[in-house]
């Protein structure tokens, strides 16, 4: 008939039979956000007598779940929610800084602009593919990465981008900030249902602390005294403390108790994209560490030389100065970043690959392989939940693992003014210290002559039915004492 026109159905699907019977509904959802490929919702349905009706079922199943994507119930966008997600927050500066760093380069560029609604389980796996492949998110053409973005000349730290991805553990980071973002939308009805449930993020990497061994930390301690001594004390700190560099830097003479030999470590400095403040600590808690008498000793010895220095420009060392300051009067704290730099400056002149905040895994190894539990560990490292609340468990362990970590430590510098324990006024108390002494009342004895080479470590262990690493502990011993010395690839040699 003139002028009737005719409305033609368009397929929302189609169904394809397998070589197995069975039929593969599959319904066109769109163009994927992340990869730019048409996407499709897929389901297979067994085979049988009933086979084709049941998938013309889940056809129409299906096209009603492209529907509510492409309406969903709320028009807002990934970018708004993780707008007022971050806005109510209740997270440490520095965290909030890196979690906002995260969405503008990983989240927002990808998915930003999709709508809440419309987020699924096959959006978060093309999602994570995508941080898989490369970090960079490029378009799969060569280009140069530039080293700066201003108008330069480009050197060898211009070159041509190679494609890498997230580290496992970002991208963990990555899908706990879409999580806690989808728990609020939900929670103020944007959506039903949280989609972060159909998401499968990296599972978490193994740890692989990697602390510098007992030979770099001495080596990279020794550096440090000789450069400057205070430099020094602060290295030597973190090592017996496994103090975070911002609880460093925050230390002031009120937090130390050096007639009972306790540090209190209750708040930290703060450092992000040139701002700096003062926080609590990591876990909001304070904590409490037992210091060895040498480590007092060579507080005590600090605390008179920044006396004499605040009393030279007619100031005072007040309890609030902090303990490392580059003001005589001790009224400006380090900064984290500036100590950090520092250190690594310093361990790549002696071509050691380490960090700062390394020396807390070597703090907590050595302890443990002092034989100190792990929680009394966990609680003088100050990680989480092991604080205030478990310190009266703990507390007297703390005694005796700041006394184990001591015995095990490279050799300290000598106090100002303290005269060093003879070695016949030494008490053995580890296998270790109780081989030193034996090997000592033999060159007494005469067994070994100087300049003579003691027998390889191997043989000595063999002899003394240990192993070969407490005979490597008992040399060090021995060349503190100025028995021996050793000489690198050949063993130890009669002083």
């Amino acid at each position: 008939m003139a002028g009737t026109s005719r409305r033609t159905t368009r397929p929302r699907g189609s169904i394809e039979e397998l070589p197995s019977g069975s039929l593969r509904v599959a319904v066109y959802a769109g163009i994927d956000p992340v990869s730019k490929r048409r996407h499709y919702l897929r389901e297979t349905v067994p085979a049988g007598p009933n086979a084709h009706r049941e998938a013309e079922k889940v056809m129409r199943q299906l096209a009603t779940q492209v529907d509510e994507r492409r309406s969903p119930r709320t028009g807002a966008t990934v970018d708004q929610l993780l707008d007022k997600h971050f806005e109510m927050a209740d997270l440490d500066r520095s965290t909030l800084s890196t979690y906002k760093g995260y969405a503008d380069r990983h989240i927002r560029p990808l998915i930003g602009t999709t709508k809440v609604g419309a987020i699924d389980g096959a959006l978060f796996d093309s999602f994570y593919a995508e941080l898989r492949r490369c970090r960079a998110h490029c378009d799969r053409r060569p280009f140069i990465e530039h080293r700066t973005p201003r108008d330069h000349e480009c050197d060898a730290r211009c070159r041509q981008h190679v494609c890498g991805p997230l580290a496992a553990g970002t991208i963990r980071q990555i899908h706990f900030i879409l999580s806690g973002a989808l728990k609020r939308a939900v929670r103020w009805r944007w959506i039903v249902t949280n989609p972060i449930v159909e998401a499968e993020p990296p599972s978490a990497p193994r740890p692989n602390p990697q602390p510098p061994t007992a030979a770099e930390a001495a080596q990279i301690l020794d550096e440090a005294w000789k450069r400057d001594p205070v430099w020094g004390l602060l290295v030597w700190l973190v090592m017996v403390t496994g103090q975070r560099r911002g609880e460093l830097c925050a230390v002031r003479w009120r937090d130390l108790d050096l007639d009972r030999g306790v540090l209190t470590l209750a708040r930290s400095i703060g450092q992000r994209d040139g701002e700096v403040w003062e926080k609590d600590t990591t876990t909001h808690q304070q904590r409490r560490l037992t210091l060895d008498e040498h480590t007092v000793e060579l507080l005590r010895s600090h605390h008179d030389l920044c006396r004499r220095e605040a009393e030279q420009v007619d100031a005072k060392l007040g309890r609030d100065a902090f303990v490392f300051s580059r003001s005589p009067d001790g009224s400006t704290h380090l900064l984290p970043d500036s100590v950090g730099q520092r250190y690594g400056k310093l361990a790549r002149k002696l071509g050691i690959a380490t960090t700062l905040h390394k020396l807390r895994h070597y703090t907590a190894t050595e302890l443990i392989a002092a034989g100190v539990d792990p929680r009394t560990v966990a609680g003088r490292l100050g990680h989480g939940g092991t604080t205030l609340r478990v310190y009266s468990a703990f507390v007297e362990a703390d005694q005796r693992a700041s006394a184990s970590l001591y015995a095990r430590l490279p050799q300290r510098p000598a106090v100002a003014g303290a005269a060093r324990a003879a070695p016949d006024d030494f008490v053995a108390k580890h296998p270790y210290e109780h081989l030193a002494v034996e090997l000592r009342d033999e060159i007494d004895a005469g067994r070994w002559a100087a300049g003579q080479m003691l027998p390889p470590f191997k043989e000595i262990a063999a002899a003394q039915g240990g192993s070969a690493a407490t005979v490597q502990r008992a040399v060090k011993v021995l060349a503190e004492w100025g028995y021996v010395e050793v000489v690198p690839g050949r063993g130890a040699r009669v002083r």
